[in-house]
C-alpha cells in the first residue's frame, strides 16, 4: 500500500463527520464525541436488549473460574448501571465489605457488563499483582506472581473507577477468520472468547458458520446446494469466497462443515450475548453464485474481473457482484439478515459489509456511489429495522479510485449514525487505527508509540466521531507486547508514557524483575518496537519468501564484476536476467539497527539462568533469536547471489550450505516452544474431518494457504505465494529448507555448465515440490521439544557473536 496524499486525509476526516469512525486506538480526556452521540439511540437498544445481570455475572465467574480457579473465592463481582459511572461503560475495584472475615472475597470488581467485570478483573491481576494475559501460543498466562489466597493486595480505601472514553472496542478483520479461526473448535474459541472479555474487547466480528445460512438463503432463490459448491471457498478460505475475490478454490464445502460451524457459531454468540458483548454479524455485500444470472436473467449482475489467479483460471475466477441497485440486491440483503436472527434468536443490529473491498464499482460518478450505498443500507435495514453499517476503510487507501467526491458520496448515502467506518492501518498512516499483522505472518514488529500517544490526537481533534477503539489484525498469536497495549487504551483517558509502560510490561511478562532483560526491553522497544518509517510489514524474509527471480535481476551494489567476465556468456545471462524481471525481488523490510537488536539478544540470553523456567521468557528469547537469524539469512543469500555473479563457484557452494545449516538450526530452536510448531495447524485441521477424504481436503487446504496460498500452473508459482509464510518447526525442515536446495542446485549447475540461469527449470522443480508437499500427509510434532536457552545460545554463538555481523 502506498501513503495516501495528505489531501486525502484531510478531507477524510471532514468529509466523515455523516457516519461514525471508529479508530482501533484511542484515548482523550473526554468521554464524548460527536460520534458517540449519533450512536446514543443504538446504545440505548443495545443496554435495553442486553442478557440479564445474573446471565452476565455467571459468564464473568466463568472467565474467572477458568482463568485462575485457585482464586476463584478471592473475588466478588456485581453489576452495576451506567448511571453509576457518569452514564458510561466502567468498571470499579473496591476491597470487599467482607475483607476482615476469613473465607470472604478480598476484592470486589463492579461493572456495567460482564465484559467489564472481566476487565476489572484483568486490570487488578496486572496492576496489583504483576500478572500478565496472552495467547496461550504466545507464552499464556503469567500468574505466578499472584499473592495466594487470603493475602490479595488492597486497593485505596476509596477505590478506583476506570469509565471507557468511547463506548466499543472492536477486534478482528474479516480475514482473521481464515488466517487464524480457520479450524477452530468449541474448546478454542472460549478460550478466545475470555481472552476478549479480559482485554475489554465488546464489538467482534462473528462471521463463523455464514455459509450455512447463505445455503437456506439461497435454496430460497431456486440455487441448488450443487450450484453452491462452486460458490464457497475451501475451508482455509472461506474469507476470499466471502469477499467475491475467488469461488471454488478448496471446495467444495462438505455438508457435515456447514452443520458443523453453524453450531459453533450459535455457541460463539451465545457466549459473546453472555458476557454484555455486541457481536457483529456479515451482510450481503452482492457476492451471488453464478447460477443466479440464469434463474434472475434480467438482473444486473457483473462478471467481476481476475483476482490474483494465474490466467484467469475459470475453475476460480471470476465472481459475480450483484449491482446494489438492482430490486433483488435489497430482496437478498433482508432474507439474509432476517434468517440469521432466525437461527441466531436475536441480532445486536450492528453488520459488516465491505462491498467494495479490493472490487471497484464500475462507474465513478458521485450520484451512482450514492444510491448503492443507500441500497446496500436498505438491504439490512429491511430486515433489521435497527440496522447500522459497519465497514472497513481499507479501500478508501487501497483503491486509487476512491477520490473525494467519491468518499463522500458513499459516507454521506446513510443517514447519521448507521454507519461505523473501521479507520485501518493509522499506525503507518494516521487517520488512526492499527491494522499491525498481514497473514498471521511471524515477525517482531510495531509501532508503540504511535498506539500509546496518536490516538489521542485523533480523539480530540476538533468534530472527532470516534465510537470505540479495536484491532483489526489479520492474524493473531503474535506480538503480544503490540496487543497488550493496545487493548489497554479502550480505557485509558490520557497518553501512555510508553516507555514506562515498557518497563513494567517486562517485569509483568516474567514475573519478576532481572535488569538484563529490562535492558533488553528498552532496545526493543527502540528498534523492533519503534517502526517509523511507515511502511507495513509483511514478511518477506528470504527464508520464508524466496525470491523467484533470476540471480541477476537481484542487485547487490557492493558487487563490481570484473572486466574479464564481460563476455558473451555473461551477456547472455543478463539478457536472461531481464525476461524474468517481471517477477520482482521483494527485499525484507528491515527498519532498524540489527546490532543493537543483537545487543538485546545477547542481555535476554544472559537472563536465562533466571528466566528460564518460565514460558512467556522461552517464547520471547526464541522469537528474537529467530528475529535475529532470519535477517543474517538475508545477507547470507545476498553472499550466495554476489558469489555468483563472480561466478564464484566455490563460494556460492560455501554459503548455500550455511544457508542451507542455518533454516535447520532455525527448525531445532522454533521446535523448543508449541507456540511456533506447524503440527497443531494441521492436526487441528483434520480433528474437523468427518471422513478420510475430508481429513485430506482439509489437510490440503491448511498446506496451502500457507504456502503456495492460490492457483498455480506447472511453471508459474501463484501470484499470492508465500503470502501467508510462518515460522513454524516442520515448514522449514520439510519445505523451505528444500526450495531453496533446488534454487542453490541451479545456481550451481549453471555455473558448472556456463549456459545461463534456467529459470523456467526452477520454477517446475519448485512448483512440483510445492503441490506435493501440499498433497502430503506427513505428520508433524505437536508437542515441542529441546531446550530454548541452550539452542538459542548456541546458535548466537555460532551465527551471531562476530562483532562485524553487528552492522549487517
Amino acid at each position: 500500500m502506498s501513503t495516501l496524499p495528505s489531501n486525502y486525509l484531510c478531507i477524510l476526516c471532514t468529509i466523515i463527520s455523516s457516519c461514525c469512525f471508529l479508530f482501533l486506538v484511542a484515548i482523550s480526556t473526554e468521554s464524548s464525541t460527536i460520534g458517540v452521540s449519533y450512536v446514543s439511540r443504538l446504545l440505548e437498544i443495545q443496554d435495553r436488549e442486553r442478557a440479564p445481570p445474573s446471565v452476565q455475572l455467571a459468564a464473568a465467574y466463568g472467565v474467572l473460574n477458568r482463568l485462575i480457579p485457585s482464586h476463584s473465592s478471592s473475588f466478588d463481582f456485581k453489576i452495576i448501571s451506567k448511571e453509576h459511572c457518569g452514564g458510561e461503560f466502567c468498571f470499579k475495584i473496591s476491597n470487599h465489605p467482607s475483607l476482615s472475615q476469613n473465607g470472604f472475597p478480598e476484592i470486589l470488581i463492579s461493572g456495567t457488563t460482564g465484559v467489564e467485570l472481566s476487565s476489572g478483573l484483568h486490570w487488578y491481576l496486572k496492576y496489583w499483582c504483576g500478572a500478565h494475559i496472552s495467547w496461550t501460543k504466545t507464552g499464556g498466562a503469567q500468574l505466578a506472581s499472584v499473592p495466594k489466597p487470603g493475602s490479595m493486595p488492597r486497593v485505596q480505601d476509596a477505590g478506583m473507577e476506570i469509565r471507557r472514553p468511547v463506548p466499543w472496542s472492536y477486534y478482528q478483520n474479516a480475514v482473521t477468520s481464515s488466517y487464524t479461526f480457520a479450524w477452530w473448535d468449541w474448546e478454542r474459541w472460549e478460550k478466545e472468547i475470555d481472552w476478549m472479555a479480559l482485554q475489554g474487547i465488546n464489538l467482534p466480528l462473528a462471521f463463523t458458520g455464514q455459509e450455512a445460512i447463505w445455503q437456506k438463503v439461497f435454496q430460497n432463490f431456486n440455487i441448488s446446494t450443487s450450484e453452491l459448491d462452486d460458490f464457497f471457498g475451501g475451508p482455509a478460505f472461506l474469507a476470499w469466497s466471502r469477499m467475491a475475490n475467488l469461488h471454488g478454490w478448496g471446495g467444495p464445502l462438505p455438508q457435515s462443515w456447514l452443520d458443523q460451524q453453524l453450531l459453533l457459531q450459535k455457541k460463539i454468540l451465545a457466549r459473546m450475548y453472555q458476557l454484555g458483548m455486541t457481536p457483529v454479524l456479515p451482510a450481503f455485500s452482492g457476492n451471488v453464485p453464478a447460477a443466479l444470472k440464469h434463474v434472475f436473467p434480467s438482473a444486473k449482475i457483473t462478471h467481476l474481473g481476475n483476482w490474483f489467479t494465474v490466467h484467469g483460471d475459470p475453475r476460480w475466477c471470476c465472481t459475480y457482484l450483484l449491482d446494489a441497485t438492482d430490486p433483488l440486491f435489497i430482496e437478498i440483503g433482508k432474507a439474509f439478515v432476517r434468517q440469521q436472527i432466525k437461527e441466531y434468536g436475536r441480532s445486536s443490529h450492528i453488520y459488516n459489509c465491505d462491498t467494495f473491498d479490493e472490487n471497484t464499482p464500475p462507474i465513478d460518478d458521485p450520484d451512482y456511489i450514492s444510491s448503492l450505498g443507500a441500497a446496500i443500507f436498505r438491504g439490512m435495514q429491511s430486515g433489521d429495522n435497527d440496522a447500522v453499517w459497519l465497514m472497513q476503510g481499507w479501500l478508501f487507501s487501497d483503491d486509487p479510485f476512491w477520490r473525494p467526491p467519491q468518499m463522500k458520496a458513499l459516507l454521506h448515502s446513510v443517514p447519521v449514525g448507521k454507519m461505523v467506518v473501521l479507520d485501518l492501518f493509522a499506525e503507518a498512516k494516521p487517520i488512526w487505527c492499527m491494522l499491525h499483522n498481514f497473514a498471521g505472518n511471524i515477525e517482531m514488529y510495531g509501532v508503540l508509540d504511535a498506539i500509546g500517544s496518536g490516538p489521542v490526537e485523533a480523539r480530540t481533534s476538533e468534530n472527532s466521531t470516534m465510537v470505540g477503539v479495536g484491532m483489526s489484525m489479520e492474524g493473531i498469536e503474535q506480538n503480544p507486547i503490540v496487543y497488550d497495549l493496545m487493548s489497554e487504551m479502550a480505557f485509558q483517558h490520557d497518553k501512555v508514557n510508553v516507555k514506562k509502560w515498557v518497563d513494567l510490561y517486562a517485569k509483568r511478562r516474567y514475573g519478576r524483575y532481572v535488569q538484563s532483560v529490562q535492558d533488553a526491553w528498552t532496545i526493543l522497544y527502540h528498534t523492533l518496537y519503534n517502526c517509523t518509517d511507515g511502511s507495513q510489514d509483511k514478511n518477506r524474509d528470504v527464508i520464508v519468501a524466496f525470491p523467484d527471480v533470476d540471480p541477476y535481476s537481484i542487485s547487490i551494489p557492493q558487487v563490481t564484476i570484473c572486466r574479464r567476465y564481460e563476455n558473451a556468456r555473461i551477456q547472455n545471462l543478463r539478457r536472461t536476467a531481464l525476461e524474468g524481471l517481471n517477477d520482482s525481488f521483494s527485499k525484507p523490510h528491515l527498519w532498524y539497527s540489527t546490532s543493537e537488536v543483537l545487543q538485546a539478544l545477547k542481555l535476554f540470553i544472559s537472563s536465562g539462568d533466571q528466566l528460564s523456567e518460565i514460558n512467556t521468557y522461552r517464547y520471547d528469547l526464541i522469537d528474537l533469536t529467530r528475529q535475529a537469524l532470519a535477517k543474517y539469512a538475508n545477507q547470507l543469500f545476498l553472499k550466495v547471489i554476489e558469489a555468483y555473479q563472480l561466478a564464484d563457484l566455490h563460494t556460492v557452494s560455501h554459503f548455500s550450505q550455511e544457508f542451507l545449516g542455518l533454516v535447520e538450526d532455525m527448525d531445532t530452536l522454533l521446535a523448543c516452544h508449541d507456540g511456533f510448531l506447524l503440527g497443531p495447524w494441521l492436526e487441528s485441521a483434520k480433528r474437523l474431518a468427518q471422513d478420510e477424504e475430508q481429513e485430506k481436503q482439509y489437510e490440503w487446504n491448511a498446506r496451502t494457504q500457507i504456502t503456495m496460498w492460490f492457483d498455480n500452473t506447472k511453471e508459474e508459482a501463484s501470484l499470492l505465494r508465500d503470502y501467508g509464510n510462518k515460522y513454524w518447526s516442520g515448514l522449514l525442515r520439510d519445505y523451505y529448507g528444500p526450495r531453496a536446495a533446488i534454487y542453490f542446485k541451479f545456481l550451481m549447475d549453471s555455473l558448472e555448465k556456463g549456459d545461463g540461469f534456467h529459470l523456467q527449470n526452477w520454477r517446475r522443480e519448485w512448483i512440483k515440490l510445492t503441490n506435493d508437499w501440499q498433497s502430503s500427509r506427513k505428520v508433524f510434532p505437536v508437542k515441542s521439544i529441546g531446550n530454548a536457552l541452550r539452542v538459542s545460545r548456541r546458535l548466537y554463538e555460532k551465527y551471531l557473536q562476530d562483532p562485524s555481523l553487528h552492522d549487517m
